[in-house]
């Protein structure tokens, strides 16, 4: 599924354009590096974009958002907190970020609780039929009925 994908890739050492902020419970997605690293676009792109089918940032966006996922405002103190270890060396490859940096979360995502991923649901039309009448769907957030 998404979300357990989305978990492998933050998890993983290869993978540098997503990681943890620095609380483990939100995900900061870096567009450029993605889109190079994970979509197949741009020079130095691996070519692994059998990953999500798709060369499209936005598209990733939006399936972060069909699956309740917020977007955060991303301010720089959060940003600069996160748990992957800058080094200031010359190298031009430890800056960071290269891109837009977008700040993703889910009550169900977190870094200790694997466990949590079989509660993040697709919302379906039929989730979103309720959604518009003003009931609750678990795969969203009460505060966005209000």
């Amino acid at each position: 599924t998404f979300p357990m994908k989305l978990w492998l890739l933050v998890n993983s050492p290869c993978v540098h354009s997503v990681r943890w902020d620095a609380r483990g419970e939100g995900l900061f997605i870096d567009q450029g590096l993605f889109e190079q690293e994970l979509l197949g676009v741009g020079p130095g792109a691996a070519g692994e974009e059998e990953l999500f089918k798709t060369k499209n940032f936005g598209s990733i966006v939006r399936q972060l958002n069909l699956y309740g996922f917020h977007k955060l405002t991303v301010s720089p103190a959060s940003s600069a907190a996160g748990s992957r270890p800058t080094p200031s060396t010359a190298g031009g490859d430890t800056s960071y970020p290269d891109g837009p940096l977008h700040h993703f979360w889910n009550p169900h995502f977190r870094y200790d609780r694997p466990d949590l991923l079989v509660k993040i649901k697709r919302l379906t039309k039929a989730n979103k039929e309720k959604l518009d009448a003003g009931l609750e769907v678990t795969s969203r957030l009460p505060d966005d009925f209000q």
